[in-house]
């Protein structure tokens, strides 16, 4: 088990990710969950409306349905900010275990990327949308209590420090090292 983080370490470590990039920052890690609890880090990924992020589980066992029961198209992608998961996670190998897809060195805050902000990721644009990201019981599990009511805080849920939910606009393809910038 890993150490969690206490509150005033937190607390601490928020000035690291206040400072994070607000126009243009980079895709610092890639994941899949191919199954439930099964995590994937890739180096190169293609995403599509149809499918988020191809290999993903989305497609066949999303959380969230549509009412004719398909998965819905408002939480195919999640993006989290880097700077935040490095915090929580301490070591880079613990990041995956968040069961986000692109980990990213973006200012994620609903300030800087309002519902509808659409952003460019390699050949790929995502679209921001309204549903809000927030931690499960794995993520406790994972990164602690203090983590979980963290992120949760008011201004933890401004600055969406648990991520946020994107949906493909443009179908395309993403690396480790692309530039995302607000488009």
């Amino acid at each position: 088990m890993s150490h969690h983080l206490s509150e005033s370490e937190l607390q601490a470590g928020l000035e690291s990710v206040k400072v994070s990039p607000k126009d243009q920052g980079a895709v610092e890690m890639i994941v899949i969950r191919p199954r439930n609890r099964e995590r994937l880090v890739l180096t190169e990924c293609e995403v599509s409306a149809a499918l988020g992020v191809h290999g993903d589980m989305w497609a066949d066992g999303c959380w969230k349905k549509l009412p004719d029961g398909s998965p819905h198209p408002d939480v195919q992608i999640t993006l989290m900010n880097s700077r935040c998961i490095a915090l929580l996670a301490g070591d880079k190998n613990r990041w995956s275990l968040a069961g986000d897809q692109f980990f990213v060195d973006l200012d994620l805050s609903m300030d800087n990327l309002p519902v509808g902000q659409q952003l460019s990721i390699g050949t790929a644009i995502l679209q921001i949308t309204d549903i809000a990201h927030t931690g499960c019981e794995q993520f406790i599990e994972r990164y602690g209590k203090a983590a979980k009511a963290w992120v949760n805080s008011p201004l933890g849920k401004q600055m969406r420090l648990r991520g946020i939910y994107a949906r493909v606009i443009q179908a395309g393809f993403i690396k480790t090292g692309d530039a995302i910038a607000k488009i």
